[in-house]
């Protein structure tokens, strides 16, 4: 509540210095070289500072808005205005944040995540590899379905206390999950934002999503389980030995008539995701509606097996909204809406963009490049640029300003030009992964553990998902290359080949295992 509050001393501070003033004079930002970059300067400071951990990131995205609002109604440079604050934020990821936050609470009292948990393991059983490998590839199916934000405020919790009852620190496992939900929600048309946008701004279907980009994520998710295992190999392999005790894990859900109520709640929302093309309500309309819903349902249960007190009954819904909420994390993400939103109305993410135009020209003619040559350099420049900037700044507002770029480029090139869409998404989606700041997801997990008492650094996530990320971008370059090479059908099938290969030499890859502990077990005996 104080940083709500603080929220609006910092936000409602400028409009005082309108008294006096002609307002409408501070309404358009100005977009001169100098305000682009005076907010370029910030935004690196902005992430120095995150990286160095100089402050907490609510303090620092809010120190940088403030310096933004001095600026602009204090100097000739208006970076960007109160009035402009309203198109900056989205105010449609943080109701969904927000509600979704809500819904987990309530289903987090029914005792449904420590029930999937203790099942979950009891199947896996002291094999915390096959465990890492269930999480990535369940969390990644499920981030194209729903989207990633909401699927890591589910998974999140069932995480922890899997990692908690291995005795292993959460991270091996929560790294790893934030890194699956980018991949798998970059599959389908739903599963990420940026998608969204891309989708609408070029005529793209759940389907085309579905049939170009699903078997490049799918190697994505074998390419991050082969990191993760190497990476964290010794604290997993520290872990095999630990006992399991089978009674604790098959403990009964502790409210299955509310469990049960969630459950039909859940589904609903996940209808209002799937069929938002449909009814144009976006994600964060079924999200509200289906916190309503739950917290309603609580509060009506409750009353029937217990006799509220008067204090209760006041208090009781503001045990979730200011337990599982997680507000320092939806602060974070307004302060960064509009740092980024600066850099939009100034033009500096235009700039960007336009620079981009003009390398992908000047380097074609520079090289002499062919038509599918020219293409492939415009596909990997798209890439990897998206990449680079999505993991430093929001994803978001980068494709809202690349997309009429990448539409204006697509006619001067040869060939299958619809493959720079598929470069946008793959750069901007996977690029995410970088950084803590990078996706919504990532900010989300982060902010998740920390109310655990778990501290996640800017410098350990990025040791972690750096490398991993680069090695994402690789398959997509590739993948790229062939589609335009090879066309759609043709990289299909090699991506296809590929992934079949790889399944295959897993397989090969355990039986061996399973034959090699099988004779050392014996002796050595045959």
């Amino acid at each position: 509540m104080r940083l709500a509050t603080l929220l609006g001393v910092t936000l409602c501070a400028p409009l005082g210095v309108l008294t006096g003033q002609e307002a409408h004079s501070a309404v358009v930002s100005t977009t001169d070289p100098v305000s682009q970059a005076i907010v370029a300067v910030i935004i690196v400071a902005v992430f120095v500072l995150l990286t160095l951990e100089a402050a907490h990131r609510v303090l620092v995205a809010l120190s940088a808005t403030s310096l933004l609002f001095l600026i602009s109604y204090f100097t000739p440079y208006r970076l960007i205005t109160f009035e402009g604050v309203a198109q900056a934020l989205d105010i449609n990821v943080l109701v969904l944040l927000a509600s979704m936050m809500a819904v987990v609470g309530v289903l987090k009292t029914t005792g449904v995540f420590e029930w999937a948990v203790g099942r979950l393991m009891l199947r896996t059983g002291p094999r915390p590899f096959a465990l890492l490998a269930l999480i990535g590839w369940f969390t990644a199916l499920s981030s194209a379905f729903l989207d990633n934000v909401t699927t890591v405020i589910f998974v999140t919790p069932m995480v922890i206390s899997m990692a908690h009852r291995l005795k292993l620190a959460p991270t091996v496992f929560l790294l790893p999950m934030i890194m699956a939900s980018n991949i798998g929600g970059t599959t389908t048309l739903i599963g990420d934002p940026p998608n969204i946008m891309i989708g609408s701004g070029a005529n793209l279907s759940f389907l085309d999503f579905v049939r170009d980009l699903t078997l490049p994520c799918v190697l994505m998710i074998f390419w991050l389980e082969f990191y993760a295992r190497r990476y964290y190999g010794e604290e997993l392999r520290e872990s095999q030995a630990t006992p399991m005790d089978a009674d604790e894990l098959l403990a009964p859900i502790g409210n299955p008539t509310l469990a049960r109520w969630l459950g039909v709640i859940c589904a609903a929302i996940l209808v209002g995701f799937l069929t938002h093309h449909i009814t144009g309500m976006p994600p964060a309309v079924p999200a509200l509606m289906g916190a309503a819903a739950a917290l309603v349902v609580q509060d009506l249960l409750y009353m029937r097996t217990a006799k509220p007190t008067a204090h209760e009954r006041t208090h009781g819904i503001l045990a979730v909204t200011e337990r599982d909420i997680e507000w320092p994390t939806l602060s974070f993400f307004g302060f960064l809406f509009i740092i980024v939103g600066a850099a939009v109305q100034t033009g500096l993410m235009n700039t960007a963009a336009v620079g981009l135009q003009w390398t992908i020209g000047a380097s074609a003619d520079a090289l002499g490049l062919s038509g599918n040559g020219t293409l492939l350099l415009a596909a990997i420049l798209i890439c990897w640029v998206s990449g680079l900037l999505s993991g430093l700044v929001d994803n978001i507002p980068f494709v809202a300003v690349a997309i009429p770029i990448v539409a204006r480029i697509i006619p001067t090139m040869a060939g299958t030009s619809e493959v720079l869409w598929w470069a946008l998404s793959l750069g901007a989606c996977l690029g995410g992964n970088g950084t803590v700041i990078g996706a919504s997801a990532n900010v989300t997990t982060i902010g998740l553990a920390e109310r655990d008492g778990m501290r996640i650094s800017f410098a350990d996530f990025a040791r972690f998902a750096v490398p991993m990320t680069v090695g994402t971008l690789v398959i997509a370059s590739g993948y790229l290359a062939l589609y335009i090479y090879l066309g759609q059908r043709g990289s299909l099938v090699v991506m296809a080949g590929a992934v079949t290969a790889v399944v295959a030499l897993r397989l090969v890859s355990r039986r061996i295992g399973a034959r090699a502990a099988a004779f050392a077990d014996s002796g050595g005996s045959t």
